[in-house]
């Protein structure tokens, strides 16, 4: 680790990243001397960052800001600079230790077809089905961006149209002195060679598709081109709940702006209320560090219910995803917890399918979803829970959402920080 550490710190890429070169090289020697595991953020502030005695990590984000951007980096140079290098630094989400892992060799064996965990390839008429898909989803956007547009013009009607139930709500992410951020989670897609374009479902991060298997199989079958990571596609059911949302919140937070997964930078998230739509792959690392004490936890092909009361299962398995037809059952959740640093105000709609995303918004945009909602959050003292978790339950048919219903909730305790950093 000790040699391919120091061809990173002498790069280009990290050439005039002089802090980002300082934590390279100090979760290295942490990370060789077995002292990586036991690393806590404090620790790193004033070991790598000089930061005083009193610093506090809750309030002064620079560790995890730039352990964000070291990951960015790495990705950077194996994509350029160390295309070519057959050992990979890593530094996975959540940890501070560093790996290293052998790139696989380019004579391995070509993968069997396994659904669903076969990369999507799109040559022929599926690159033209993709190029389809993305014009779809840029005319769509523009359409919805349109539409909203026309929508403020008409802002009255639409204030009168909020429900009491909707109003309590939204209320803490409606406050004048705290802007809204509705983000879209972007899936990672690999440009082969210019006009070729994969998508694997277990690869959501740059750094892992260098190191894949499939990916590298699908890059030999095609005379190994070179990849670039592309960010340009949202499904277009999160664009619709994306135009829902902005077509409620904005009649009352004028503060409000669109971003994707990828473009989100840590000081926009704690500087803002967020609304997250996405893959749970997309938001996890965020999701699982805030500082509330989650008690539904959204996988791949279901969800998870760590705490299981008298009568509830342990997993709420989604069914018939991947079947021969486009219909099926699934789980979603919806979240409301504190900020990343316990302030402000974070919402996520989580599922294993776009459809399950859409219904999910739909709970909390439709104002007779949202009475049903409020009735079953509402406490025996008359309120609704500070933060809190909804499980919902969703029946779609051909792609589109034709039955849902509550399945249950859970209130949440605000913690003194997030379970990871």
């Amino acid at each position: 680790m000790k040699t391919e550490v120091e061809r990173i710190l002498q790069s280009d890429t990290l050439r005039n990243a002089d802090a980002l070169r300082r934590l390279l090289a100090y979760l290295a020697e942490k990370s060789l001397s077995g002292e990586a595991d036991h690393l806590k953020e404090y620790t790193i502030g004033v070991d790598a960052f000089g930061k005083p005695a009193g610093y506090d990590p809750r309030q002064d984000s620079i560790v995890r800001l730039q352990v964000g951007r070291l990951r960015q980096k790495l990705a950077e140079y194996y994509r350029t600079e160390g295309r070519e290098d057959q050992v990979i630094i890593d530094l996975p989400k959540g940890r501070f230790r560093l790996q290293s892992e052998t790139r696989p060799p380019s004579s391995a064996p070509v993968p069997p077809p396994v659904e669903p965990k076969t990369p999507q390839l799109a040559p022929g008429w599926r690159r033209a089905a993709l190029a389809l898909g993305f014009a779809l989803a840029v005319a769509w956007a523009g359409y919805s961006t349109i539409r909203l547009w026309q929508e403020r013009q008409t802002s009255a009607p639409l204030r009168a149209a909020w429900t009491p139930e909707l109003s309590t709500i939204w209320a803490p992410f409606v406050v004048a002195d705290r802007p809204l951020i509705l983000a879209v989670g972007t899936p990672l897609f690999i440009s082969l060679g210019g006009l070729d374009m994969l998508r694997d479902l277990n690869v959501n991060r740059w750094e892992d598709a260098l190191r894949s298997p499939s990916v590298g199989a699908f890059r030999r079958i095609l005379k190994d081109p070179p990849m670039q990571p592309r960010y340009h596609y949202a499904p277009v059911d999160e664009l619709d709940a994306a135009f829902l949302l902005g077509k409620l919140l904005s009649t009352r937070q004028p503060h409000i702006s669109l971003a994707t997964s990828t473009h989100l930078s840590l000081q926009e998230i704690e500087s803002n209320n967020m609304v997250f739509v996405g893959s749970p792959a997309l938001f996890d690392e965020l999701l699982r560090g805030l500082p509330v004490d989650q008690q539904l936890v959204q996988e791949r092909w279901g969800v998870r219910n760590l705490h299981p009361q008298r009568g509830e299962p342990s997993f709420f398995a989604d069914r018939n995803v991947f079947g021969p037809s486009e219909d099926g059952e699934v789980y979603v959740l919806i979240s409301h917890a504190p900020g990343p640093l316990g302030i402000g105000d974070v919402a996520s709609f989580t599922s294993g399918t776009s459809p399950g995303r859409l219904s999910a918004v739909q709970w909390l945009t439709d104002p007779a979803l949202a009475r049903t909602l409020a009735q079953k959050l509402t406490a025996s003292d008359g309120r609704i829970p500070r933060y809190y978790q909804v499980l919902v339950k969703t029946k779609f048919k051909d792609a589109v959402p034709m039955e849902t219903s509550y399945v249950l909730h859970r209130s949440l305790a605000q913690t003194a920080r997030g379970s990871r950093p």
